[in-house]
């Protein structure tokens, strides 16, 4: 294929570089790439890894935490879209037998992995109660044969403070070596007698567990071949030689001795992975149990796996309706992995059976529209009164993992009201905006879920269900345009515990604010994809158009929700504003911020559109990128490692 690395002899004059020296060279190789804007790959939603993308094999293990309870607690590794679990422990160390487990690093993949802690007992749910994050790139980069550090595990609801440690100890396998080791490991399974060498009867068995019929027929001419010094004997360093050798011109692995898949369908690299990653799950070397998409997913208790069971609900990624609408699953920009989010239960049961099915609505054309505008009401009143300063705990104890209160500008005890807390303001730099002095890079909008589609007709095919969506009836027919109409659409879907501020994308002029009346369904994707609700054009809005250069113009609708008590705008009519400037709030509640660009104004980035293509949304923050203008030639593509937090 052309990707392989060199045979032992065509190279006996230069020395193989240091795994360390090979792993940087990987990564300053990538990174100039991305400098250069040539990050698109077409085949980025495909389950094979490009030869030049792959930076190694990662070997995780978790050695052990010290916590400040005496209960009972287990511990999850995620990193991207994997999620794995060790047994539970209670003295300390995670299990008495090695925790530890391989994973595939790309040079341009998922590179932060989260190690969650959680408390555990027989008579309460799983408690997340620490957490940390490890840079593999970082730590796979220092000059060590193996890493071992003690990381301090941060309370989920304050990052600043410290509620224990946890010991883990990181391992890097690069190609070469990935090449090398699995051939002495898998040639090792036929080496009955552990002499390190491979008599004829003992080789004859290992090519018939490699399925190669063509392999088979000529063994004795392999074996004569591996045997360099003709002793009768091969060593393991002979056969993986010519195992090497061999894969360069005709592979004689075409199974896979631990499971049997056929091996080929992509490359030589795709296939050594594959090998290494089966021979240590079929050989129990690896104890973490995996299969989970979230950490949470990996906490629950037999009562989830029981409702699975019975198809009462599903964990997966995409659109889902009625009954497997149970579990919202996000992917988190920053750290490229998969969240779940935060609802509580009845809430998702009673959105359920209101919005996915006939019934409901049913009782929407009947009467509800107007409860839930009066709930809404009454809500917003009480989240202004004195006495709601008391929910602010419980409230941050529901979501201690999603909001983080040291980057809060105000400490929480000066808050008077809840919704004084729900409009919080961010300490400075707290959002950091990406290319502030590029008014050619649009950036996000808010703290937020976001999908991105190039048209109507792509978001009512992956994403929004109602039965009347489009362009004219979410802006109104006072500020529709036909340029608008045919445009592309960015939604950004606020929850309860997000901050609540929006801020422009662009930089431009305000024309005008127009208010559009209506109803307060819920934002939540329960709603948006029922095709029993439309729930974009039937909600309170606020319409603003800011006129700018690089975009035309570009429609901002501010969308309230079920308890959503006003909608505040910070600009007037005729102000200028810059991407990033706080443009005004949403009061308690989930909200949404739809962005409408003219048609062919904004290339989106590459990773929104492939998640969105996928019915996932990605959860973003304010000033992250969002795309880059069609009209502005020249301009260089956003790395998006600078446009995440720190």
């Amino acid at each position: 294929m052309g990707h392989s690395p060199s045979r032992p002899n065509a190279a006996a004059a230069d020395p193989l570089p240091s795994r360390f020296a090979r792993f940087r060279r990987r990564l300053r190789l990538h990174r100039r790439s991305r400098s250069r804007g040539g990050g698109d790959d077409d085949s980025s939603s495909a389950k094979a890894i490009a030869a030049d993308e792959f930076a190694g094999i990662a070997r995780i293990h978790i050695v052990k935490a010290d916590m400040q309870f005496k209960d009972k607690f287990f511990a999850c590794l995620s990193l991207g879209e994997r999620t794995y679990r060790t047994e539970t422990s209670d003295n300390g160390i995670i299990a008495d037998k090695l925790q530890e487990k391989k994973v595939i690093v790309e040079t341009n993949g998922p590179h932060i992995a989260r190690i969650s802690v959680f408390e555990t007992n027989r008579f309460s749910k799983n408690t997340l109660v620490g957490y940390c994050e490890v840079d593999l790139f970082e730590m796979l980069t220092k000059e060590l044969e193996e890493h071992s550090e003690d990381l301090p595990l941060l309370d989920p609801s304050s990052p600043n403070t410290t509620v224990g440690s946890i010991t883990i100890s990181c391992h890097i396998e690069d190609p070469v070596e990935t090449e090398q080791s699995f051939a002495r490991r898998v040639l090792a399974i036929v080496d009955y007698n552990e002499d390190g060498t491979l008599s004829l009867s003992e080789f004859s068995d290992l090519m018939k567990a490699f399925g190669n019929k063509l392999a088979v027929a000529k063994i004795e001419e392999l074996f004569r071949q591996a045997d360099t010094n003709g002793d009768g004997i091969v060593d393991i360093d002979e056969l993986a030689a010519l195992l090497a050798d061999q894969q360069e011109k005709e592979p004689l692995i075409s199974n896979c001795p631990v499971c049997g898949e056929d091996l080929g369908k992509y490359d030589k690299i795709n296939d050594m992975i594959h090998m290494t990653l089966c021979f240590d799950e079929g050989t129990g070397n690896q104890i973490m149990t995996g299969g989970f998409l979230t950490d949470k997913q990996a906490s629950y208790g037999w009562m989830f796996k029981l409702s699975e069971w019975a198809h009462f609900s599903t964990y997966d990624v995409g659109l889902h309706s009625g009954s497997t609408a149970a579990h919202i699953l996000v992917f988190d920009r920053r750290t490229k992995r998969m969240v779940e989010e935060v609802i509580d239960g009845k809430i998702v049961l009673s959105m359920r059976a209101l919005y996915q099915s006939k019934v409901g609505l049913t009782l929407i054309n009947t009467g509800v529209k107007d409860l839930l505008k009066n709930l809404s009401e009454k809500q917003g009143k009480k989240m202004n009164s004195p006495e709601s300063a008391k929910d602010i705990p419980k409230f941050l104890e529901l979501f201690k993992d999603q909001i983080n209160m040291d980057e809060v500008k105000d400490p929480v005890e000066s808050f008077k009201t809840f919704n004084e807390f729900f409009i919080r303001g961010l300490k400075p730099g707290a959002r950091p905006i990406a290319h502030g002095d590029q008014d050619g890079i649009a950036t996000c909008a808010a703290d937020s879920r976001l999908m991105a589609f190039s048209s109507v007709d792509e978001s009512t095919r992956l994403w929004i269900k109602g039965r009347k969506f489009s362009i004219e009836g979410l802006l109104g027919t006072s500020v529709h345009s036909d340029a608008l109409n045919n445009g592309s659409l960015v939604i950004f879907r606020l929850a309860p515990q997000d901050y609540h501020r929006f801020h422009v994308p662009v930089s431009g002029i305000v024309e005008k604010f127009v208010e559009i009346p209506g109803c307060l369904y819920t934002v939540n994707p329960i709603a948006v994809n029922s095709k029993y609700c439309n729930v974009f054009t039937e909600n309170k809005r606020v319409v603003s158009i800011i006129s700018t250069t690089e975009f035309g113009k570009v429609a901002f609708v501010a969308i309230g929700a079920t308890m959503v008590g006003s909608i505040s705008f910070l600009k007037s009519e005729g102000d200028y504003v810059h991407k990033g400037d706080e443009f005004g709030y949403f009061s308690f509640g989930g909200s949404t911020v739809i962005c409408v660009f003219e048609k062919d104004a904004i290339e989106f980035d590459a990773d929104l559109v492939a998640n969105s293509e996928r019915s996932l949304e990605t959860l973003v923050s304010v000033g992250m990128t969002l795309g880059v203008s069609q009209r502005t030639k020249g301009l260089q593509v956003p790395e998006l490692q600078r446009c995440s937090l720190e």
